[in-house]
């Protein structure tokens, strides 16, 4: 878990010292949590979510100790985009089975059901402030998930190999440096 969360803190930010989860328990209840001590669905709340917060919040597992939203974050983001207030919430994912290099280490802005974020322009301020790093950011209803960043002609260039035109040529090799080690491999080298 800690180079899940030095991997978090280099691609996000340390945590912002004046935002504090408050009443906010969204992750609480929206995330799925997989790990050796604890574990839970997604989209259900966890077991020792109460109406005053977690109720076990001094023993908690460690998943819970070390995770941190987006918000608690990233600075740059708006303090409307708590995600109890906006209805968004920011996470760095990590699949093990990625369809692609964009998707092995990401982060996700999903919209919860209700959310007005989008209408609002909450969710177009959280993306200007995350789309500004060498992250993929994906945005999802749960259902869906879109790519937002890099750019649609960045990202083709970067997941099919070809070669970029010279305006994007630098970005195009900066996303393949970085996310090379979740490319899949050519059918002719694959395994």
């Amino acid at each position: 878990m800690h180079a899940d969360t030095d991997l978090e803190t280099a691609l996000l930010g340390p945590l912002v010292a004046e935002r504090t989860c408050g009443d906010c328990t969204v992750c609480c209840t929206v995330l799925k949590v997989a790990s050796p001590d604890f574990s839970k669905p997604a989209d259900t709340p966890c077991a020792h979510l109460g109406a005053g917060g977690c109720t076990i919040h001094a023993v908690r597992p460690r998943i819970c100790r070390d995770w941190y939203c987006g918000w608690r974050r990233v600075a740059a983001m708006p303090d409307a985009a708590r995600p109890d207030r906006s209805g968004l919430l920011v996470s760095l994912g990590f699949e093990r089975a990625p369809r692609n290099c964009l998707e092995g280490v990401a982060i996700t802005v999903r919209r919860l059901k209700g959310s007005s974020a989008i209408e609002d322009g909450t969710a177009a301020a959280v993306l200007d402030a995350l789309c500004d790093r060498l992250v993929p950011v994906w945005f999802s209803d749960g259902a869906r998930k879109m790519l937002m960043h890099p750019e649609a002609e960045v990202a083709g260039h970067v997941l099919a190999g070809t070669p970029p035109p010279a305006p994007l040529a630098a970005e195009v090799a900066a996303w393949r440096a970085r996310y090379a080690a979740f490319a899949a491999a050519p059918p002719d080298e694959a395994p």
